[in-house]
């Protein structure tokens, strides 16, 4: 055993090597020419692959070396992020490839513990990239925020009284975000519901935060704003607090792909498409079924949502809450044939920031943002739908041709091997 690990070892310097021959070549001296498309590259070493996405993503040593690191957080950023702190619970990071987005190359920093969900949205992205890759826009970053408000006097003119005052509650829930709305940000508008079996007015604030995710921006502003509204309107305040299905707050991903791309031993491409949008329209007509193809395009989100330092389950709550909003809990994402091409669509509500929180403070959510090229809050919320939209299609065209085990299943199997042959190495090593 110990001559075939050797062998093993040998192999994986030589093909690291040709590799990264082959990769500096693409590259050159100048990374602006770099692609996403990287064939082979799970093949490589860790480490080697860890100096490649150091190189593409122009990270600086301080920064791989918290890649690398295991335990990367400092037990005062652990007793900071955490109440009770006892420790570090460590979770996989690892780079989707093949993304071309808007005409933009990517390598996708993704934090999850399961096998296969990483090859999966490379498989999708790779898929899309030969229809010319992903288009992706986003609306501007509006959070909303709600005041509720119980009627002490039913039939006070609360529509009129709000009217009337509705610039003047703006600018003082803008008092003391100076900063904010210096930016561009700040209230943008006001409105409202009133919801008659509760007897209770629902006070509606919409922020645009910029670059944060804002719930901490929107929580104080609906706060501030409460104590004003209690001295116009006969009323007790009940909750102020934001709503996580920030339907103003949206990104959408498409994708166009030539059927033949998915051609296969045992399929025509045309064939294959066929049954991805019928797989589709199983997930639209079932409940059943449509959970658990949007928990697919969630296996996509949550990733890189986490390695950004994001609010993952924040995400959650307003992707589910979004796919019930026509009154049955529908597939997040949408896929037609138009011709000879599969065309794809994914739009939810996606609230993420590149400032403030964990995002600043994490030590590998600002290497996650640096290999994504230090986007914008809304460019991160259109590349993180394009995974999601990628992992969809990886995992309905798995569904209708091989089946989801046969993939997952054998890179399960290989990661026993390796785990095997590392802890043989180990105990070849253990001094007695």
């Amino acid at each position: 055993m110990e001559n075939d690990l050797l062998h093993d070892n040998s192999a994986d310097q030589q093909r690291s090597a040709s590799y990264s021959h082959k990769w500096r070549s693409a590259v050159g001296a100048d990374p602006s020419s770099f692609s996403s498309r990287l064939p082979g590259f799970y093949q490589l070493p860790l480490r080697e692959r860890t100096r490649i996405v150091r190189h593409a993503g122009k990270l600086s040593a301080h920064e791989s070396n918290c890649l690398e690191n295991y335990q990367s957080i400092s037990r005062e950023l652990t007793d900071t992020f955490i109440e009770n702190a006892i420790g570090t619970y460590s979770i996989p990071m690892g780079v989707a490839t093949n993304f071309l987005i808007n005409g933009c190359q990517y390598l996708i920093p993704m934090v999850v513990e399961e096998t296969s969900v990483l090859a999966a949205a490379s498989h999708g992205a790779k898929f899309i990239r030969q229809g010319g890759g992903f288009c992706s826009q986003s609306t501007d970053a509006i959070m909303t925020g709600q005041i509720q408000l119980l009627l002490t006097d039913e039939k006070f003119p609360f529509d009129r009284v709000l009217q009337e005052n509705q610039q003047q509650l703006i600018d003082l829930a803008n008092s003391g975000q100076e900063r904010l709305v210096q930016r561009g940000g700040g209230v943008c508008s006001l409105d409202w519901k009133f919801i008659e079996q509760l007897k209770a007015l629902i006070v509606h604030v919409h922020v645009d935060t910029k670059e944060a995710m804002g719930a901490n921006i929107v929580n104080t502003v609906c706060e501030r704003l409460a104590s004003h509204l209690l001295q116009l309107l006969p009323c007790r305040v009940g909750l102020k607090i934001l709503t996580n299905l920030n339907d103003r707050r949206l990104v959408r991903a498409q994708c166009r792909i030539p059927a033949s791309v998915f051609a296969c031993p045992e399929l025509l491409g045309d064939e294959v498409v066929e049954r991805i949008v019928e797989a589709y329209q199983f997930a639209d007509h079932d409940p059943y079924r449509a959970t658990t193809n949007n928990k697919g395009v969630m296996n996509g989100i949550d990733p890189v949502v986490i390695a950004t330092g994001n609010d993952w389950r924040a995400v959650e709550a307003g992707a589910h809450a979004y796919a019930s909003r026509s009154g049955r809990y529908r597939p997040l994402a949408v896929w037609q044939r138009d011709g000879s091409h599969l065309c794809g669509q994914l739009e939810l509500p996606l609230a993420v920031g590149t400032v403030g929180g964990v995002t600043k403070l994490h030590p590998a959510a600002h290497a996650a943002l640096k290999i994504l090229g230090q986007p914008s809050a809304q460019q991160l919320a259109e590349i993180i739908a394009c995974v999601g939209l990628a992992q969809n299609l990886a995992a309905l065209r798995a569904l209708t041709t091989e089946g989801i085990q046969r993939g997952h299943m054998n890179l399960h199997q290989k990661n026993l091997r390796q785990h095997r042959q590392q802890s043989a190495v180990t105990d070849l090593t253990v001094p007695f």
